[in-house]
């Protein structure tokens, strides 16, 4: 990665925390970091796979084991998130980049198990709120450049029909980052910014649905990361990811036409609805 792609953040020395680490775009960001000679602590659930990416990790270090930190978290309980902020400090000091990534897709129905709807907003929405809330104080407190990232979805912001819990939860992310990205730029001296992390189609194992293998259209999570890597060089807050299947304006046409569902008093979810259908598809292929 080409030394102007890649924010100030990232260097010797510096420590990044991750949730969701043990696998994709996570474990990605996780190995990023190690390279790049930082401090890296991987948060996930505890078990095997989280003890296997922080040895993989270590591997891609040029300081290994010494600098990389495996502490399991439940981001769903805000008592686990606290003991990672402590142990982590406690091991690394400062911390300079949080990466609040973890993520579930259980699927959801809107009459459905209302514990489906509680575990994803456990995780998916009050996981990124008790990260950011707790981990930024402490960022703003000593004073250095300072990165949070929220990892949302494109479902929370065009919300296709079929996964209720999810849209609505990375729509929570959306709006949480922005309130959260405007207290912190109005912060008087303050060196800590916050990014929305928008992914395209990654083949994860949150999207694999038993395909062992990656479909043509979809990203890998290295490809991920080296994007946002690169928007957060350029100071980007939205950091939209394209993918093999479907390019920035194809995302930029989705985006303008559910935003004009409400401008021109549209049914909601036009672009799912048969009386729009067509329109909808003619709006696409314009140039």
């Amino acid at each position: 990665m080409a030394s102007d792609q890649i924010h100030p953040v990232f260097k010797t020395g510096n420590t990044a925390v991750i949730t969701g680490a043990a696998s994709g775009i996570g474990l990605a960001a996780a190995g990023t970091c190690a390279r790049l000679g930082m401090n890296v602590v991987l948060a996930d659930l505890a078990g095997e796979r989280l003890d296997e990416a922080a040895r993989s990790v270590a591997s891609l270090s040029p300081r290994g084991d010494e600098a990389v930190a495996a502490i399991p978290t439940d981001v769903g309980r805000l008592d686990d998130i606290e003991v990672l902020a402590e142990d982590a400090e406690a091991r690394f000091g400062k911390i300079h980049f949080v990466m609040n990534n973890a993520g579930i897709q259980p699927g959801s129905a809107l009459f459905g198990p209302r514990e489906n709807w509680e575990r994803v907003f456990a995780v998916n929405l009050w996981g990124v709120i008790d990260g950011s809330r707790t981990f930024a104080p402490k960022m703003l407190a000593h004073g250095e450049r300072a990165v949070i990232v929220n990892t949302g979805s494109k479902q929370g912001i065009t919300t296709p029909p079929g996964d209720p819990a999810y849209n609505t939860a990375k729509s929570g992310v959306k709006v949480f980052t922005e309130a959260l990205e405007h207290e912190l730029r109005n912060a008087p001296g303050c060196a800590v910014s916050a990014h929305l992390l928008i992914p395209g189609f990654v083949f994860t194992s949150l999207t694999a649905n038993g395909r062992s293998e990656k479909p043509a259209a979809a990203w890998t999570p290295e490809q991920t990361v080296d994007f946002m890597m690169a928007s957060l060089a350029r100071g980007d807050f939205y950091i939209l990811c394209p993918d093999n299947d479907v390019p920035r304006a194809l995302d930029e046409k989705r985006i303008f036409w559910a935003a004009h569902d409400i401008i021109e008093n549209r049914p909601p979810l036009s672009r799912w609805h048969a009386d729009y259908a067509d329109r909808f598809k003619s709006f696409v292929d314009k140039d």
